[in-house]
C-alpha cells in the first residue's frame, strides 16, 4: 500500500502557502517509501467536490492506500460533516490520517478528540472569512461602487473616484439608450405586449447592437432595472411601498440618479417580483427614463407576475391578491356545492403536504365583502389618490417645488413612524413630547397633502374619481373592472391562522 500526499490551495496569495511546498512537508513524513500524490487547486475547503480529494478516497476505497498526509488539517477540510465521514472511511478501511504540521495520534481516545476540536476551529475560521466577505461586499454596494458582472445594455464603463476610492461607473451610449426609451415608450402603452415590441423591432430592422437576438426574457429584465431609472421621490416611495431597504435618504432622490438593486444579505432565493428585503443605492451615474414611464412598466411587471392579468379573472376580484401568511404562495379560489360556494385554499397545501395552509376556512364571499368594506375605508382617509405609476402621472415635467414638497412629505410620514415606533417604552413626560411632535408632524403632513393634491395634473384627479365611483358601484362593476381597482389599491393580502395582514399601495 501507498502513502497518500494530499495538498489543497484555494487561491494563490502572497501569504498563502502554495501546493509545491505542501507536499514538500509531506514527503518528508514518508522516508522515502512510495507514494503518490492528490492536488487541487483553485478549490475551497468548504466541501469535498475537488478532483483530487475524489480520487484519493476512491483509491482508500479499493485498498491502494495505508496511510494519508497532509501539510495542516484545513487543507483536507473544513466542514466537521465531511471530515467525520472522512474519518469514518479511513477507519474501515484501516488508512492512517497524518498532519505532518499538527502531530495527532488517531489510534488514541484523546488523539481523535484533539483532531475534532482543530477541525471545529476550522470551519469557524471559514465561516468567519466568508462573512467577512460578505459584510466588505455590501459595504462596497451600499457606497455605490461597481461590482463587476455584465455592463447593462445602454451603458459603458468609464473610471471615476468616490470616497477617495477608484472604482468605475456607467456611462450612456446614445444608440443604445434610444432604442431603450422606445423599449419603455411601447411597454408603458398598456395595450402593446412583450411579444408585440419584439415584433415591432424585427419589423422594422432595429437591431440589438451587441450582437444578441431580442426576446421576452430580455426585454422583460431590461424593463425591470432601476439602472435605468431618473429616481425621484416617486421611485423612492414605490420602492419603499414594496419593502425594500433604502439606503440613501429621500432627499437624496432628485431625479438625477439612477439605482442599483441588489439581493440583499442574508436572503434566500425569491422570485423577481418580490422586492422585500432587496437593497436600493443611489448609483453615481445619471439615468435616463423617466420615473414616470419606468413606474409605469415596472408597475405593469408586478400585475402580470403576481395578479395574472393576462387571463381574466373567473373566480374572485382578489385573484393573485391573496397569499398563504405561512408559505407564501397564492391562495386559490375552489368551488363547493354548499352555502358558501368558493372558499380560498394555499396553493402549496396539496404539494405532497407541504404546508399546512392559511389554519383557517377563508370563504370567498366574507372575504370579498370584508376588503369591499376596507377599500372605501382607505379611500375616505386620502384627500387625493395619487397614482404614481400611470403614464403621465407624477413623475413626468414635475416643477421643482412639487418635488420638494413630495421629498419633505415623505420625511414627515417617516419622523411619524419613528416616534410612533417608541411610543411603547415611553414614560409621561416622553409621551408628551412625542404627542406635541406627532401633532405638528402631521399638521404638516395634511398641508403638504393639500398642496401637492392642487398641483396633481389632471390625470391624476381623474383616476381618483374613477376608483371612488367604482367604489360605490361595485355590484354593477365586471369582474375585470373589479380585479382593476383591487390592482390599483391593493398589494397583498396575507392570511395565516386568523390573522389578516393588508398592505396597500397607497
Amino acid at each position: 500500500m501507498y502513502d497518500a500526499l494530499y495538498a489543497r490551495q484555494s487561491i494563490e496569495k502572497k501569504d498563502s502557502i502554495s501546493v509545491e511546498s505542501q507536499l514538500e512537508y509531506c514527503r518528508y513524513e514518508t522516508h522515502g517509501k512510495a507514494c503518490i500524490e492528490y492536488t487541487d487547486k483553485g478549490f475551497s475547503g468548504k466541501d469535498t467536490r475537488r478532483p483530487g480529494f475524489e480520487r484519493m478516497m476512491q483509491d482508500v476505497r479499493t485498498g491502494r492506500i495505508g496511510r494519508v498526509i497532509v501539510y495542516k488539517l484545513d487543507r483536507i477540510s473544513r466542514s466537521i460533516l465531511d471530515f467525520a465521514n472522512m474519518m469514518e472511511i479511513f477507519q474501515k478501511h484501516g488508512v492512517e490520517f497524518v498532519s505532518s504540521t499538527e502531530k495527532f495520534d488517531t489510534s488514541t481516545p484523546i488523539g481523535r478528540a484533539m483532531l475534532n476540536i482543530c477541525i471545529v476551529f476550522a470551519q469557524l475560521e471559514r465561516e468567519t472569512i466568508q462573512k467577512r466577505v460578505t459584510d466588505a461586499y455590501y459595504a462596497r454596494c451600499r457606497h455605490g461602487f461597481y461590482m463587476g458582472g455584465r455592463v447593462p445594455y445602454g451603458y459603458r464603463l468609464t473610471d471615476t473616484v468616490i470616497d477617495n476610492v477608484r472604482t468605475s461607473m456607467y456611462e450612456e451610449i446614445p444608440e443604445e439608450s434610444g432604442q431603450l426609451k422606445l423599449v419603455y415608450a411601447m411597454y408603458a402603452d398598456t395595450d402593446r405586449s412583450l411579444g408585440d415590441i419584439v415584433r415591432y423591432l424585427n419589423e422594422h430592422h432595429i437591431r440589438h447592437l451587441r450582437g444578441a437576438d431580442w426576446n421576452t426574457a430580455r426585454i422583460s429584465e431590461m424593463l425591470r432595472n432601476p439602472v435605468y431609472v431618473e429616481a425621484d421621490i416617486d421611485v423612492y416611495r414605490f420602492f419603499q411601498s414594496q419593502g425594500a431597504v433604502i439606503h440613501n435618504p429621500a432627499s437624496d432622490f432628485t431625479g438625477y440618479n439612477a439605482c442599483y438593486l441588489y439581493k440583499g444579505s442574508g436572503n434566500g432565493v425569491r422570485k423577481q417580483s418580490d422586492l422585500s428585503g432587496r437593497e436600493i443605492v443611489l448609483a453615481p451615474h445619471k439615468g435616463f427614463i423617466p420615473s414616470g414611464t419606468w413606474l409605469a412598466c415596472r408597475q405593469r411587471s408586478l400585475n402580470n407576475r403576481q395578479s395574472a392579468k393576462t387571463c381574466k379573472p373567473k373566480n374572485s376580484w382578489l385573484s393573485g391578491k391573496v397569499k398563504c401568511g405561512n408559505c407564501g404562495y397564492a391562495l386559490t379560489v375552489r368551488k363547493a356545492k354548499t352555502k358558501w360556494g368558493r372558499y380560498f385554499v394555499c396553493s402549496r397545501s396539496g404539494c405532497n403536504g407541504n404546508c399546512r395552509g392559511a389554519g383557517c376556512t377563508v370563504y370567498a364571499d366574507v372575504l370579498e365583502s370584508y376588503m369591499l368594506g376596507a377599500v372605501r375605508d382607505k379611500l375616505s382617509e386620502f384627500p387625493v389618490l395619487q397614482d404614481t405609476f400611470c403614464p403621465g402621472g407624477p413623475g413626468m415635467g414635475e416643477n421643482r417645488e412639487t418635488l420638494r414638497k413630495k421629498i419633505r412629505l415623505t420625511q414627515t410620514e417617516e419622523e411619524i413612524k419613528e416616534l410612533l415606533s417608541k411610543i411603547s417604552g415611553a414614560g409621561d413626560v416622553l409621551m408628551k413630547y412625542i404627542d406635541e411632535k406627532i401633532s405638528k408632524l402631521d399638521a404638516e403632513r395634511n398641508a403638504l397633502l393639500e398642496e401637492i393634491r392642487m398641483e396633481t395634473p389632471p390625470d391624476a384627479a381623474d383616476k381618483k374619481k374613477q376608483v371612488t365611483n367604482h367604489a360605490k358601484l361595485w355590484e354593477a362593476l365586471p369582474l375585470e373592472e373589479k380585479q382593476a381597482v383591487a390592482d390599483i389599491l391593493i398589494r397583498v393580502i396575507r392570511i395565516a391562522d386568523g390573522r389578516m395582514e393588508i398592505i396597500w399601495r397607497i
